[in-house]
């Protein structure tokens, strides 16, 4: 089992979301985030005073997979999220040591569906 968590930006949710769905990956958590890389930010003008914007809004998704469907997981994050531009985001995979669904207390790959 792995968790992959992926770090994409806001506005290529849906995209990553439908190729998903089309590489059949329906559960996933999503939360909103705020990170920097290579873009390094940008500089914005507020009431006259010149501002350093380095933490730039991004969305995180993390998708806990059995082991089997870890290579279609990313290939459908890659699908969706990139656009070729710096700023596209990151993919990581950890090890998922275990899983246990709480409503009928299964464990590791049963519990993940």
């Amino acid at each position: 089992m792995k968790l992959v968590i992926a770090y994409i930006q806001p506005e290529r949710l849906t995209p990553v979301k439908q190729s998903l769905y089309d590489a059949e990956i329906y559960k996933m958590s999503v939360t909103n985030a705020l990170g920097c890389g290579q873009q390094k930010g940008y500089h914005e003008s507020y009431r006259g005073t010149d501002i350093e914007v380095n933490l730039l809004k991004k969305v995180r998704l993390e998708i806990a997979v059995n082991d089997d469907y870890v290579q279609q997981t990313i290939d459908a994050i890659i699908k969706g999220a990139r656009t070729g531009k710096i700023g596209d985001g990151k993919i990581f995979v950890l090890d998922l040591p275990e899983c246990i669904r709480i409503r009928t207390g299964e464990k590791s790959q049963d519990a993940i569906g």
